[in-house]
């Protein structure tokens, strides 16, 4: 990468920065957060009795009862994110498991629509989340055969889930949180709706499967049904990368509606809803320790990503084919912190823009060249929710929060790791400019 006279120290500074920090951790080397869904429902309403003493005072007069066997509210004295309960890394799977319908146990037998790893750095207070398709073909340990991914739930429960993980992934589980799908509408009920931007019309009816799926593009409030909805449509073109798209783009508005004041008398309600449709192995200490770092993260330190691969289809089965190469580089950057060579490398600039954001195209791409990229440009005419998407390994959030400091208009831009170049006009990165 060239860089021009007036940035060329200030990037090799940069480089040399990058480098100081491996060495300084180079026993970590070798080792929210969009949700996605409401799988981090537990750790959002951690977040908000975190945050509001007065209801954790409450808490320590109530009975310490068990919430399906796991869930405790031991230890709800301790608060905030002072000193780490835990000093080193922690890999939390999340999942979503759908429904085997009415009066059926929702914990048995059920698939996992949403299977997501999220790497927690106590150190750092840095967080990346994996998230895995549920269609990623794989084989199931204990005998159960090549099968989807989403089977495993329902072929073995969560210790199938963790053992497929660990044995085709090497990714070892510390700790797990379930949600049934019922969540999410009863959350997002509970929280009295949720501002999100509809990305296109969305129209679809599974009568069997009681998905019924009627939204307008555009800014609107979605109520329960209409996010479930939202969260399960695939019929885009994209299928099941489209929908794990809107899991991300969902956990962000989330995010942004617990900073909201009318929150706090919604706790009631959601604990209830917590109480019924969540399952973890944590504490009620654990989960609010996690929750009061995700509530003090710094957004620049959440890197999002989806194992890559592409779509196949075998008779009547359609598989996520995983790309070996491609997915074993990612695991070794998001789960064990691998920071690739930077020394040299010559990055090329991408931007996609919406064609009401072409003057915002244009000036952004005269400051990426005044600061020494090439820069490719191209009009996309359907482009949704802004974003930085980093195409190549060596695209790190480091290198992200270097060029925040360059170009004010990143601040606040989700940042995305996706090696599948989906977004890419024959970029290292790409910054795409949607409407929204």
């Amino acid at each position: 990468m060239k860089i021009v006279n007036s940035q060329q120290e200030e990037y090799k500074a940069f480089l040399k920065n990058i480098r100081e920090e491996k060495e300084e951790s180079s026993n970590f080397a070798k080792l929210v957060f969009t949700v996605v869904t409401a799988i981090l429902c537990a750790v959002i309403v951690c977040v908000i009795l975190v945050e509001n003493n007065i209801f954790l005072n409450n808490l320590r007069e109530e009975s310490a009862e068990d919430m399906h066997g796991v869930f405790k509210y031991s230890h709800a004295s301790k608060k905030g994110f002072d000193v780490p309960f835990s000093p080193r890394r922690q890999n939390i799977l999340l999942l979503g498991v759908d429904s085997n319908g009415n009066g059926t146990d929702i914990w048995e037998g059920t698939r996992s629509d949403t299977i997501i790893v999220v790497n927690i750095d106590p150190k750092t207070h840095s967080v990346n989340a994996i998230t895995i398709p549920r269609d990623s073909k794989v084989y199931l340990p204990d005998n159960k055969g090549i099968q989807k991914i989403n089977s495993a739930h329902a072929l073995g429960g969560v210790n199938l889930v963790k053992k497929t993980l660990k044995e085709t992934f090497g990714i070892k589980i510390d700790k797990y949180i379930v949600v049934s799908d019922l969540a999410v509408e009863k959350v997002v009920d509970a929280l009295g709706g949720l501002p999100i931007y509809v990305e296109k019309r969305m129209y679809y009816n599974d009568n069997a499967a009681k998905l019924h799926i009627d939204l307008q593009k555009g800014n609107t409030v979605l109520n329960g049904k209409q996010a479930v909805g939202y969260l399960r449509y695939r019929k885009d073109g994209l299928g099941d990368i489209g929908r794990t798209q809107r899991q991300q783009w969902f956990l962000k508005s989330l995010f942004e509606r617990l900073h909201s004041p009318q929150v706090i008398t919604k706790i009631p309600e959601v604990l209830n809803v917590m109480n019924n449709y969540i399952k973890t192995d944590m504490s009620f200490y654990e989960l609010s320790q996690y929750a009061a770092m995700a509530r003090s993260m710094d957004e620049n330190k959440v890197e999002i990503a989806t194992l890559p691969g592409a779509p196949n289809q075998r008779g009547y089965i359609s598989y996520w084919i995983l790309d070996p190469v491609k997915t074993q580089e990612m695991i070794n950057r998001m789960i064990y912190r691998v920071k690739p060579q930077m020394d040299g490398v010559k990055f090329k600039a991408g931007i996609m823009y919406s064609p009401k954001r072409e003057d915002d195209a244009i000036a952004l791409k005269e400051k990426l060249n005044d600061l020494g990229f090439e820069v490719n440009m191209l009009k996309i005419t359907h482009l949704s929710h802004t974003r930085f998407v980093a195409n190549k390994n060596n695209v790190t959030i480091d290198f992200f929060n270097w060029l925040q400091k360059k170009l004010p208009e990143l601040h606040n831009v989700q940042f995305v790791y996706d090696p599948t170049e989906m977004y890419s006009v024959g970029s290292d990165f790409t910054m795409v400019l949607a409407e929204q």
